[in-house]
């Protein structure tokens, strides 16, 4: 469960340059096993916001709660996947998802046990003694999710963390992605540019203005779960990102979305 309440977010200009004025007075609610998708143009603040929930980044003003806690810095409520992976390039696969568990002192054999279990669980089987360097972009992604499920959070928080690999990479990483949320009903909060993307995995979307960022819209996408594999032939599909197309477009400066967006738009349902 997350609240986020009147949030507010600058950072202060370098060498006598104004400030830059992040996220204002923004307002976003978690529920316990939802899954909820931020939306917004690149440079908006979205991760910004992930990384304060995540207790990474401090906030100026507001106040943000997971499970009821404020938040103070890192914690085991929250696991992070990343968008650059940020695996450790010395350590193997098994070292890797279980880094967590050994900064929490776990015994290396209790570790490894779980290591091997989500390793099989994220379709990684076979590959625990291999290095990053020898994984393709989308296996690594996979042991970046293992490793955030290794400290068995209640919340994971993903900052798009599918935006470095292939369409087709993409896709089957979405897949597994759904069946781990269904299957586990941890609280998601992901983080993306892409509408199809939002659409496609969210329960709730919560649309976010250009920096400074506000919220725009909340829209239940009334999607059922588990989502099948084909959701183009859905007609509240596609009319969900026709809609948020329309509101995307009218927003003030719009041009700087960028590339992601149409892409998000357009992509093969």
């Amino acid at each position: 469960m997350i609240r986020i309440h009147a949030c507010r977010k600058a950072y202060r200009g370098r060498d006598g340059q104004p400030g830059v004025l992040v996220l204002d007075g923004l307002d976003l609610e978690v529920e316990k096993g939802e899954f909820v998708v931020v939306l917004g143009p690149s440079g908006c603040g979205k991760t910004t916001l992930l990384r304060i929930v995540a207790g990474l980044t401090r906030w100026d003003s507001g106040e943000v709660l997971v499970n009821g806690r404020p938040v103070t810095g890192p914690s085991p409520d929250c696991g992070v996947v990343f968008q650059d992976f940020a695996l450790l390039p010395w350590a193997t696969v098994a070292d890797n998802v279980a880094f967590g568990l050994e900064l929490r002192g776990v015994g290396r054999r209790e570790r490894l046990e779980t290591a091997e279990r989500l390793i099989e669980t994220v379709g990684l089987k076979g590959f625990s003694d291999h290095y990053p360097r020898e994984l393709s972009g989308g296996m690594q992604q996979r042991v970046g999710l293992a490793r955030a499920l290794s400290i068995d959070p209640a919340n994971l928080l993903l900052d798009e963390p599918f935006g470095s690999v292939d369409a087709l990479t993409r896709r089957l990483l979405q897949e597994d992605l759904l069946r781990l949320h269904f299957e586990t009903r941890k609280t998601v909060l992901l983080v993306t540019h892409s509408v199809d993307e939002a659409v496609r995995l969210g329960d709730r979307i919560v649309l976010l203005s250009p920096r400074p960022a506000r919220v725009v819209e909340v829209v239940d996408t009334a999607l059922p779960r588990p989502r099948p594999a084909h959701l183009g032939t859905n007609s509240r599909f596609a009319s969900l990102k026709e809609h948020l197309w329309d509101r995307i477009r009218t927003m003030p400066g719009i041009r700087a979305w960028g590339e992601a967006a149409l892409d998000g738009h357009h992509a093969d349902g």
